[in-house]
Formats: C-alpha cells, sequence, structure tokens
C-alpha cells in the first residue's frame, strides 16, 4: 500500500475528530473550570478510556489484524470472518462481565483510582455513579475494534477513523445544554459517553455491511484460534496500553492534590493531538501493511515502510514538541482561558503541558516501533518493555509528586517512562535486524530537527513581542475569542516557517510525496487486502 495513502485518511478524519475534540474541550473548560468536581470526572472518564486503549486497540492491534490477515490469505474471506465473530462473540462476553464487575464495585473502586475523593462521601458517591453510568462504553468499543480492525484489513480505514467524532459530537450535544448545576452535567456528560459507543458500533457495523463483511455474535466459545489470539492478545494489549497504564497510575496520584488531575487532563489532550493523528494513524496504517510483507517474505519492503514511517512521524512531531516547550503558556491561553478556566489553571496546565513534551517524540516512537513485533506475531518483547515503562513510571512519579514537584512531577514522570520504552524498543528491533536505517533517514533527521528549531524560534517571538504589539494595535484579540484568533495566526505563522525550513535544507520534498501516494506503474493491489506501498 501507499502509506501516504492510508496516512492520510486515518490522520485527516483523525484530525477532524481532534478539531472537534478541541471544541469540546473549550467547552468544558468554560463550563467547568478547575476543581474537585472536574478532577472526578476527568478521572473516571479515564477508567473507561484506559481500559478501552488496553483491551480493544491495543489488544486487537496486536494480534487480531495479524491472525485475521492470515485467515484471510490463507483461508479466503468466510473462514476469516468466522474467525472474527469467534473473537468478536469470546471479547465481548469477557468484557461484559468486566463492565458489570466495575458498575458493582464502583462504590468501592472509586477510592482506589480517586483516592483524592476519601475525605468527601458526596463527591466520591457521585464519582461511582459516574463509572459506572460510562463503563457500557468499553463494550461497545471492544466491538468496534473488531470490526474495525477487520475493515482496516481489507485497505478500509475511513469507518473506524470516522468513529471517535461520535464520541466528541455526543459529548457537544450535552455542554450546549443548561443545567442547574456542574454536577448535573457531569452526569448527562457520563451518559453521552456510553450514548457515544453505541453511536459508533451501529457506523462500524453499517460500514462492514456494506462491504459485504459479516461478522456476527455467536456463543462464546474457547477455540484453538480464539486461544490463540489471547496468547498474542493479552501481552500484546499490556504493551500497546503501556502509555495509557502510566496515564492512569498518574492520574489517579493526581487526584491527592486540588485540580492537579484537570490540570493533566487538558495537558494530555493537546500533546495528544499529534500523538492521535501521527502515532496511532501511523500504526494503524503500518501495521496492516508490515504484517502482509513479513508473510510475503518481503524484508526489505518491510524495511522501507519502517523507515519511512519514521521519517513521516517525527517530520510531524519534532514541530509540535518545540512548540509545546517554547510557548506552552501562549497555546493554553488561547485555546481554554475563559470563564470558569483563569489564568491561574492555565500556568498550571502549561506547566504539565511542557513536562509531557520532553516524551512527545517518544510516545510517537512507541506506536511506529510496536508493529515491528506485533507484525511477526511477538507481543511479549513489547509487553516485557512496558512493564518495565509501567514500573519507572510508578516509582518516579511517587518520588517526584511527593518529593515537592506535584502534578508537574507526574508528566515528567510519564515523560522519562515512555523514552525507556522508546529506546528499548528501537534498540532491540535493530538488534535483530528488523530496523535498518537507511541513508535517507540518517540524513534527514538532523535537518527535521533543525528546521523545529527554527520555528520555534519565530514562534516564540510571534507569541511574544509579536503577539504584544498585536494587542495594542487591536485590543479585540485581549478578549478570549480575540486570544483564539491570535493563537491561529502564530500557529499558521509557525507552520509556514517550518515548511520553508524543510524545503531550504531538504528535509522534505513536495516530489517524495506526490510519489509516495501515486501508485506505483504496474501495481495491483492483493484482492482482499490494502493497496500496495
Amino acid at each position: 500500500m501507499r502509506l501516504l495513502r492510508n496516512l492520510g485518511v486515518v490522520s485527516g478524519l483523525t484530525m477532524a475528530s481532534r478539531v472537534l475534540g478541541l471544541a469540546r474541550d473549550v467547552l468544558m473548560a468554560s463550563r467547568l473550570g478547575a476543581g474537585p468536581l472536574t478532577d472526578v470526572f476527568y478521572q473516571a472518564l479515564t477508567i473507561p478510556n484506559t481500559f478501552r486503549r488496553v483491551l480493544a486497540e491495543g489488544a486487537f492491534n496486536a494480534a487480531f489484524v495479524p491472525l485475521y490477515a492470515r485467515e484471510l490469505e490463507g483461508a479466503g474471506q468466510a473462514e476469516a470472518e468466522r474467525f472474527a465473530s469467534e473473537a468478536l462473540s469470546f471479547m465481548a462476553s469477557v468484557t461484559a462481565l468486566l463492565v458489570v464487575a466495575f458498575q458493582v464495585l464502583a462504590p468501592w473502586l472509586v477510592y482506589a483510582f480517586i483516592p483524592g475523593v476519601v475525605e468527601d462521601p458526596g463527591l466520591a458517591a457521585l464519582g461511582a455513579l459516574m463509572l459506572q453510568i460510562m463503563m457500557p462504553y468499553l463494550l461497545c468499543m471492544v466491538v468496534v475494534a473488531v470490526i474495525g480492525g477487520g475493515l482496516n484489513s481489507h485497505g478500509r480505514f475511513a469507518a473506524a477513523a470516522a468513529a471517535p467524532m461520535l464520541f466528541n459530537l455526543a459529548m457537544i450535544g450535552a455542554l450546549v445544554f443548561r443545567f442547574a448545576d456542574a454536577a448535573e452535567l457531569t452526569l448527562w456528560l457520563s451518559v453521552s459517553v456510553t450514548v457515544s459507543g453505541l453511536m459508533q458500533v451501529a457506523l462500524l457495523w453499517t460500514a462492514a455491511e456494506r462491504a459485504k463483511l459479516h461478522f456476527r455474535l455467536r456463543m462464546p466459545k474457547l477455540t484453538p484460534r480464539v486461544r490463540r489470539l489471547l496468547a498474542l492478545g493479552v501481552p500484546g494489549a499490556i504493551a500497546a496500553g503501556a502509555t495509557q497504564i502510566n496515564v492512569l497510575v498518574t492520574s489517579s496520584i493526581s487526584t491527592l492534590e486540588e485540580a492537579a488531575r484537570t490540570y493533566l487532563y487538558f495537558a494530555e489532550r493537546l500533546y495528544q493531538l499529534p500523538l492521535g493523528v501521527i502515532g496511532i494513524a501511523m500504526g494503524l496504517a503500518l501495521l496492516p501493511n508490515l504484517a502482509r510483507r513479513v508473510r510475503g517474505g518481503d524484508e526489505a519492503g518491510g524495511h522501507f515502510a519502517m523507515n519511512r514511517a519514521i521519517e513521516l512521524s517525527l517530520a510531524l512531531t519534532l514541530p509540535a514538541t518545540i512548540a509545546f516547550l517554547v510557548i506552552p503558556g501562549f497555546l493554553i491561553e488561547g485555546i481554554l482561558e475563559r470563564d470558569a478556566f483563569t489564568a491561574a489553571d492555565t500556568a498550571n496546565t502549561a506547566l504539565a503541558l511542557a513536562a509531557f513534551a520532553l516524551g512527545l517524540p517518544a510516545f510517537i516512537m512507541i506506536k511506529v516501533l510496536t508493529p515491528g513485533f506485533f507484525a511477526r506475531e511477538d507481543t511479549r518483547t513489547p509487553m516485557r518493555f512496558a512493564l518495565w515503562s509501567v514500573g519507572l513510571n510508578l516509582v518516579l512519579a511517587l518520588a517526584l509528586f511527593f518529593g515537592g514537584l506535584g502534578f508537574m512531577g507526574l508528566a515528567l514522570a510519564a515523560s522519562i517512562a515512555g523514552w525507556l520504552n522508546a529506546v528499548l524498543l528501537a534498540v532491540t528491533l535493530r538488534a535483530r535486524g528488523l530496523l535498518q536505517v537507511d541513508a535517507r533517514l540518517r540524513s534527514r533527521l538532523p535537518r527535521l530537527l533543525g528546521a523545529s528549531v527554527v520555528m520555534g524560534v519565530a514562534v516564540w517571538l510571534a507569541a511574544g513581542p509579536g503577539a504584544e504589539a498585536a494587542r495594542e494595535a487591536l485590543p479585540m484579540l485581549v478578549s478570549g475569542w480575540g486570544r483564539l484568533a491570535l493563537l491561529f495566526g502564530v500557529v499558521g505563522l509557525g507552520g509556514a516557517v517550518y515548511a520553508a525550513a524543510c524545503m531550504a535544507t531538504g528535509a522534505l520534498r513536495i516530489s517524495e510525496f506526490a510519489e509516495a501516494i501515486r501508485p506505483a506503474k504496474g501495481a495491483r493491489p492483493e484482492p482482499g487486502g490494502p493497496p500496495e506501498i
């Protein structure tokens, strides 16, 4: 397949979802601000989201896609559909039991996941209710993951990439109404989360039927194929969800400091914009391609795909990292600071964003490098590295949080742990001969870093002296929406400077993008699979 074509489909729709998510976050910050209630809501939302990424996205990206591809190529579509139905039925049943367990035990689990409510029984009860309402969302996401994995294996990326937009639309729908108080609003937001899950299931199921892919719920059975899925999926789920496990650990600790969970939530939302658009999209597009290359014995093609994935990911990640480091306060102020979200909230969220930014390249590389293992059905090695990363994160989080850094220490711990994971993945792939850095990548990386630094200087000047001059000339830019307009102007300038610097240094070339998107002469996509790179 053409990597950029699939990346464009996934990233474009993911970007649309992130824009909606940004609108949602602006509304949430404006309506709820930062405080104990928002801490409880964001942490309650983090719990099903974490299990979604670990059990649904992690397990199936790690194990389901390669196994489904094997059935598709070896036994045909009908047998692949039977395997998908077996997997869907078993995983949905197990997840349903987990959801029920969480709902029954929520009044006690809330103290483990949200320890900051220990001294407030009323807030603890509200947090337990939020968790009970939102947990069915996890079951919906397992169904979405199976169907989406099947669609991705057939080169159909659009529906699965578009589904998260429904999550944001449902929450925005709740936010536009006025409720008696903030507590009632958070409960309706919780309802909107589960409603969005049902909407996503409907979308994916319809897309599969239109693609003539028939996935059915049956009596769950532990068949040999399901056993193989579990053998690969359990360690794969842990490996792919390492970053999310770290987030859950640090976010739980953060509830011990008032408003800290809210600061971390909004910082996470910003740094996960490039992580979602680039890292997750690249992983989704890369894994099916690598799996097919490995099955066909095309190791050279696999090396080429991995090098280009790293190159493109860092080309889009490095400028975001630099911007988050040099103008975090300007970004938070322009996006979130209005109504209930104060200047003090902006300053604290900016500290968390800068700390997370230090680990952003590592988080991206984890998403890009793990398919190198998963495509070869090796999920245990990434799992081992992920567990080491989680262990380091826990130790550092406790030491830095209670050592005086507070919530900023939690963000730093996550970044350091991410680098450990990424370095271990890269070193191991290279040692096994599965990652061979080519001359083009070695030449481009220093140029990309240089272009990013040039952009960083430009946005720092624009957000500082430039922004002050603009506000003096146009007083309307001082208001909340005026600050947002000024932010877009600075971001646009930064993008233009970065593009110019890349072209001037040869870090990126338009011709290479055109070549990557254009199908090769005489190339024909394999039946049932994604188009060739």
